[in-house]
């Protein structure tokens, strides 16, 4: 089987990553957020990985900032979580086209940022056609961070991250559909196609 994980240098992608590589082959996909965040080790923490799953991996770095800088300038801010959740599994589901992969793999944990409802996911699935696996979905923080631990990402992820610029104070909890759909429709409709022929594709 062949999957395409989301991973960001935070401490729960990594370890879905990690628990889903022994299932098949990983093909890694980053956000880059650019000056929205100043996460730093992902590098170290492709490496690690890589050795720990004893895979090389194939990796999309995707300029996502541009979809920050127009989704802040166009949509309502209490959005923008969702539509970037969004964002990300467009990415995914594209790319996993292009690698003939089985599915798409992140780090979701339920109800641990304002992302991670179950409102907000369905809305954020919604018109996803891959399965969407989320091997940590029933886990609490201090599991997480147990086997993050246990697998040696932990002190990586913790390494200079920073709080998303991004965010909003406020952020949906509850998601609307239509509401959605309606702010998305804001954004340019090419903008993702776009950010995509901009990635940078690795192996290591």
């Amino acid at each position: 089987m062949k999957f395409v994980s989301l991973v960001s240098t935070g401490i729960d992608s990594p370890v879905a990553a990690y628990l889903m590589a022994k299932y098949g082959e990983i093909i890694v996909v980053h956000a880059d957020n650019g000056p929205f965040s100043n996460d730093t080790g992902f590098y170290d923490l492709m490496d690690h990985l890589g050795d720990i799953t004893g895979r090389r991996l194939k990796i999309y770095v995707v300029p996502h900032w541009e979809f920050l800088s127009e989704a802040t300038r166009l949509c309502k801010k209490k959005f923008i979580c969702v539509l970037c959740k969004r964002a990300f599994l467009k990415y995914a589901s594209k790319i996993a086209k292009i690698e003939k992969a089985d599915a798409i793999v992140n780090g979701d944990s339920l109800g641990q940022v304002a992302s991670q409802t179950l409102r907000n996911i369905r809305v954020e699935q919604y018109g996803v056609e891959i399965p969407v696996h989320r091997p940590l979905i029933g886990l609490d923080k201090n599991e997480i961070v147990e086997i993050a631990r246990n697998i040696g990402t932990y002190n990586i992820s913790i390494r200079g991250n920073t709080k998303c610029k991004a965010a909003p104070r406020h952020p949906t909890t509850m998601a609307d559909l239509d509401e959605v759909l309606k702010e998305e429709k804001r954004l340019p409709t090419d903008l993702i196609d776009n950010i995509l022929k901009k990635s940078k594709v690795m192996e290591l």
